[in-house]
């Protein structure tokens, strides 16, 4: 793709970039005037002084030749494990995004140093962990070490917060896909177990239109109500809107921030109207904060996921074998997926420990607080991964709930249904469902 405008430049794309000439030229403006500007001798920090405590030390013209690079070098700490190559990816594509800015004043050379370690590799290891510092530094010195930086290119590569919202920007479009997959598989429950379609109707949702939309979302998936076995189901099917809503709305939220963290100032120090300025935006508590945000919302629907998976295998509830077992008692039926959803949820508990609220001096008191926004994208990761895992383990018990029901499969999901039957074989014995499970997650969800 041929980029004119740093808001096309999209972390989740895996097409190979091009930078269009025009923006190229007006780049190279804003570096031409930014060397223009530090040719003055007066003090920019990182690039003629030292770094955090440091920065009361000038460098002379000769320290500065070799600066830029050693800043890549001393902070390059991390170690395994190292981030999955799209997220690598994402980081690299991050950091572009916010160069295009001109914030950074970058060289075009840079820039095509850096367009081709994102099109042809080979891809850096970059730290999941360890990211103990205001920003990115450790990280992103890990990300970049292969580059050859001029003056001031050092300090830019490692500035802001390009990785956790390169990475942010690639978990949302996974967690949209994961959102239409809860609502799916809550709408099969919904139909399977003859709930009472109440909670679900149109004017349940006044004044919350996204909640409107999910309650359709569920009414058109669960089809035509036919007559319910009780007068209320079980609360996990009644709340199914209200989470996957909720869900939805935080993936809104992120988003935003996503988008405010793009276009927003985040280098520091920045080329803004002809100086360097230093800035903040490497704090990062808006992104982390709507990070962390997404994460409950997800915990809390693979808790609800987990619920109604249990609801599943009681009879009571819905009016089939017990623990949806083709031969209850020889068989055990789906009980241990059950289990395993149980383990799942308690992991993913312990994710939602808000990121931001850890304050630990580094540099000698220079970074005196922290937003932990690396560690908040990475909790987010691995809840949707968990969450997903929830939702594998509930997708499964629908399904065999419906080869046990004489209810029809609603038009709304045979699609759904067919894709985990070609997965999936007819469950008539007890197996190993942990493989089933994983084709699921392979194939399906």
């Amino acid at each position: 793709m041929i980029v004119n405008d740093p808001a096309e430049v999209d972390p989740a794309n895996s097409e190979p970039i091009e930078l269009a000439p025009a923006l190229l030229d007006r780049l190279a403006a804003i570096r031409a005037a930014a060397l223009d500007t530090l040719r003055a001798g007066r003090p920019v920090y990182g690039v003629n002084t030292g770094m955090g405590n440091l920065s009361k030390v000038r460098l002379t013209e000769d320290e500065q030749r070799v600066h830029q690079r050693n800043l890549l070098l001393g902070r390059a700490v991390g170690g395994p494990p190292w981030l999955p190559p799209e997220e690598t990816r994402a980081v690299l594509i991050g950091r572009l995004r916010t160069f295009l800015t001109g914030d950074a004043a970058v060289s075009i050379e840079l820039l095509h140093q850096l367009v081709a370690l994102i099109n042809n590799g080979p891809l850096p290891n970059i730290p999941a962990e360890g990211a103990g510092s205001a920003g990115e530094i450790i990280p992103l010195a890990h990300a970049f070490a292969s580059l050859d930086p001029g003056p001031k290119e050092g300090i830019a590569l490692l500035a802001g917060i390009p990785g956790a919202t390169g990475r942010a920007a690639l978990h949302l479009s996974r967690a949209r896909g994961l959102a239409d997959h809860l609502s799916a598989v809550a709408a099969g429950a919904i139909a399977v177990v003859g709930a009472n379609r109440d909670p679900y109707r149109a004017g349940a949702a006044r004044g919350d239109d996204v909640l409107g939309v999910e309650l359709a979302r569920l009414r058109e998936l669960a089809g035509p109500e036919l007559e319910p076995r009780s007068l209320q189901a079980p609360v996990s099917f009644r709340v199914a809107g209200h989470v996957n809503a909720h869900v939805r709305r935080t993936v809104r939220y992120l988003d935003d921030a996503v988008d405010r963290a793009f276009a927003g100032v985040t280098d520091s120090p920045a080329y803004l109207d002809g100086e360097f300025v230093g800035t903040a935006g490497f704090h990062g508590i808006d992104l982390a904060a709507h990070c962390d945000q997404l994460t409950a919302a997800l915990a809390h629907a693979a808790e609800v996921s987990a619920a109604r998976l249990h609801r599943l295998l009681d009879p009571s509830v819905t009016g089939l074998t017990a623990q949806l077992a083709h031969e209850p008692g020889p068989q055990a039926g789906l009980v241990a997926v059950h289990k395993r959803a149980v383990a799942t949820t308690h992991l993913l508990r312990r994710l939602t420990l808000p990121t931001a609220i850890s304050t630990t001096e580094t540099s000698n008191g220079q970074e005196d607080v922290q937003t932990f926004s690396w560690e908040a994208v990475g909790n987010l990761a691995e809840a949707i991964r968990l969450t997903r895992e929830t939702t594998a383990c509930e997708l499964l018990a629908v399904r065999q709930a419906f080869a046990l029901s004489p209810r029809d499969i609603p038009p709304g999901l045979q699609r759904l249904m067919r894709s985990v039957d070609a997965a999936v074989p007819p469950i008539n014995a007890d197996r190993p469902f942990g493989e089933d499970l994983t084709r699921l997650l392979t194939d399906v969800i």
